[in-house]
């Protein structure tokens, strides 16, 4: 069979202050109008089973805006005569038990597509194939006992597809998420693995993949990297990645190195980096070693009007340490500096609380010798 794969389309998610026409956070209808083209591009390629691998919605309650956009998606997938398989991921999936899912919902809406959001194992059954699904759950225990059933329930008479939505060891990301379900990647047992969660493409081994998703969401997920979906032979076990053009692009500028600049300098480098971003990309500019008392005297508006052909410009200030006397901090405060200088910090896609944690605990490792926490994706 031909399998097309779809993951992490995080509907209803939002970034920047800027709005469409329609009056909707433009960064939402980005992540819309991609999904939209990846559904497109799976069904262009005329597969057998269209797989949707997790966190299609960004949280349990979508909006009806964004529960409209799957809607539509299943009715073209439909309307083209493809089965469909649908799996929770751990943003979709309710936090406590009972308080419904919106795939409940969308499979009694199409009952032809498999839907497995119950935060159980469940097995489908097409010609050739048996897709093994093992939705988001609550605890790591549970997705455990899950992926060992689906193990035990794999059959001799046909190809076996596991469905999941993990986040591997193996495998690190460059940022944590909420509520994820981290395991080891051989409890994995089946003849092919398609797996959702990890933002981009990635092999896991001969017979294990991350779709990716179909769009970039900020410059934490790997802007720089092609997004899109894949594209899986269960009769060869090949898999492919096939990229999505025309998304926005996410760039990073060159970086400004503002030690011993003046105001207008400063300035006048600013607006240059700013004039020169593509239009419509969303771009961020580092500048290095600015002095707080010139980077004062800059004048933002004009380089926000100098960026006028971008969505969004964000400018990073790295300010450079003054030679003042100051009274060394007591060493037992060090913790609650670390957890004032995050407050201040733009920790867009990371988890904050994993990355004070993970601070806090190296710090202790400092202040009492020990060996440090052990290596974290944070």
């Amino acid at each position: 069979m031909r399998i097309a794969a779809l993951g992490d389309a995080h509907l209803g998610r939002s970034y920047y202050p800027v709005t469409a026409g329609s009056g909707v956070n433009q960064r939402e209808r980005d992540f819309e109008v991609s999904f939209e083209a990846a559904v497109a591009l799976a069904l262009s390629l005329e597969p057998d089973l269209v797989v949707w691998l997790g966190d299609i919605f960004d949280h349990p309650r979508p909006s009806y805006r964004s529960y409209q956009v799957a809607q539509r998606a299943l009715a073209s997938i439909r309307d083209h005569g493809v089965k469909a398989v649908v799996i929770s991921g751990n943003h979709d999936t309710p936090r406590l038990p009972g308080k419904g899912s919106p795939y409940a919902a969308l499979s009694d809406t199409f009952p032809e597509m498999a839907f497995a959001h119950r935060m159980c194992y469940e097995r489908f059954d097409f010609p050739g194939l048996a897709v093994h699904a093992v939705p988001q759950t609550l605890t790591v225990k549970a997705a455990v006992d899950a992926l060992d059933e689906a193990a035990r329930g794999r059959v001799a008479d046909r190809t076996n597809l596991l469905l999941t939505h993990p986040r591997l060891r193996q495998l690190q990301p460059r940022h944590a998420d909420i509520n994820e379900i981290e395991i080891d990647q051989d409890l994995l047992q089946s003849d092919l693995v398609l797996l959702g969660h990890y933002h981009t493409f990635a092999t896991v081994t001969d017979t294990m993949w991350y779709a990716g998703a179909p769009d970039s969401f900020s410059f934490a997920d790997e802007p720089e990297r092609s997004k899109g979906i894949v594209l899986l032979d269960t009769d060869t076990g090949h898999c492919q990645a096939v990229e999505l053009t025309g998304r926005r692009p996410l760039v990073t500028l060159e970086s400004v190195y503002a030690l011993g600049l003046a105001p207008s300098e400063l300035q006048d480098l600013l607006e240059k980096r700013a004039a020169a971003i593509p239009e419509g990309a969303v771009a961020r500019v580092y500048v290095d070693g600015v002095d707080p008392d010139v980077w004062r005297l800059v004048d933002r508006n004009a380089v926000r009007d100098a960026a006028r052909l971008g969505l969004h410009l964000k400018v990073e200030p790295q300010f450079v340490s003054r030679s003042i006397p100051a009274e060394l901090p007591e060493i037992a405060g060090l913790g609650a500096q670390w957890t004032r200088y995050l407050a201040g910090q733009d920790l867009t896609g990371l988890d904050s609380g994993s990355v004070r944690q993970l601070g806090l605990d190296y710090l202790d490792a400092a202040i009492l010798g020990g060996p440090g926490p052990a290596p974290s994706s944070c």
